[in-house]
């Protein structure tokens, strides 16, 4: 699975499981951290195992954009490139 930030996540396991997160960076070859601008802020990313996320075939352009910039991410952008990636799916969140 080759997994990016910026790229769209559905949770597989846990307390969070099948709810939607843009991966913020990847760790390693294990882990990624991943956050919604909601429950999971940029500056408190959720740190997980990727075995237990979803990849979706969908990136977030406008955040993709901003770091290659190298310009800072926020909750509002987080919030909205995922609400506007849902709806683009037809998934209600």
């Amino acid at each position: 699975m080759d997994i990016n930030p910026a790229d769209l996540v559905c949770s597989t396991a846990g307390r969070d499981k099948e709810k939607y997160f843009m991966v913020l960076s990847v760790i390693d070859s294990q882990y990624v951290l991943l956050c919604d601008g909601k429950m999971r802020p940029v500056d408190k990313p959720k740190k997980k195992k990727i075995k237990h996320v979803k990849l979706l075939d969908y990136s977030l352009d406008r955040i993709k954009e901003k770091f290659a910039e190298c310009k800072k991410i926020n909750n509002a952008d987080v919030r909205k490139a995922l609400k506007s990636a849902l709806d683009d799916l037809g998934i209600s969140s």
